[in-house]
């Protein structure tokens, strides 16, 4: 009975093994996409706080595979932290989300394009002149 209760110890110890290894490596490609997402939109990956956060079942072409959640944190301008997150599956990019940039109103003049490149219009408020109620 002894030997028996080993081998089964022994068989969950290397399960163990092999999902913290199965992990780490996926954590690894995560901190690489991360890197490579933060170059891509002129972020600063901070810390290298690229860390599993959270698993959920997803149905992929009619399969259910695992999806990771990694949270990291970035910097816009060297002088903040905002959150960050990807999800993974497998080796994938399946979503990401990352701090967006609002603009002062004099910062938004000077990057506004002199001609509109698509057809987004930009809204503003409007200033009223006079106090009626309309």
């Amino acid at each position: 009975m002894s030997d028996l209760s080993n081998l089964l110890l022994l068989l969950v110890l290397g399960a163990v093994v092999a999902l913290w290894l199965r992990l780490s490596v996926a954590r690894e490609r995560a901190v690489r996409e991360a890197r490579r997402q933060c170059r891509q939109h002129g972020l600063q990956l901070l810390d290298e706080t690229v860390g599993l956060r959270r698993l959920r079942l997803r149905r992929i072409d009619g399969r259910r595979r695992i999806e990771r959640c990694y949270g990291f944190e970035v910097s816009i301008d060297g002088h903040d932290r905002e959150p960050g997150r990807l999800w993974m599956v497998d080796d994938t990019l399946s979503s990401l989300s990352l701090p967006t940039i609002e603009l002062l109103p004099h910062e938004e003049a000077a990057v506004r394009p002199l001609a509109p490149a698509s057809n987004v219009v930009p809204l503003h408020p409007r200033t009223r002149t006079d106090h009626r109620l309309n």
